[in-house]
């Protein structure tokens, strides 16, 4: 029997709040030594709306707290 590592985990996230909203996010795994790292990317079509906030907001500083939070939070689960 044998077992391959994944390189990348995809999931679909259903939002409600702003603004309804599906996407897709992709966590990419790349070994490097006895590590891991990942990469957390959100995939998914941006309604007028969000495209307009864009112009005059940082998705990385409105979203980017809860990925660090998530990822530390992976990891923290990693390194039981």
């Amino acid at each position: 029997m044998e077992a391959a590592v994944p390189s990348k985990v995809t999931i679909k996230l259903e939002f409600s709040k702003p603004f309804v909203a599906r996407n897709t996010a992709e966590f990419t795994l790349v070994p490097e030594g006895a590590a891991t790292t990942v990469t957390w990317a959100m995939l998914g079509s941006r309604p007028l709306m969000m495209k307009v906030m864009g112009l005059f907001f940082s998705m990385d500083k409105m979203i980017g707290k809860d990925f660090e939070t998530g990822l530390n939070s992976l990891r923290t689960a990693a390194e039981v």
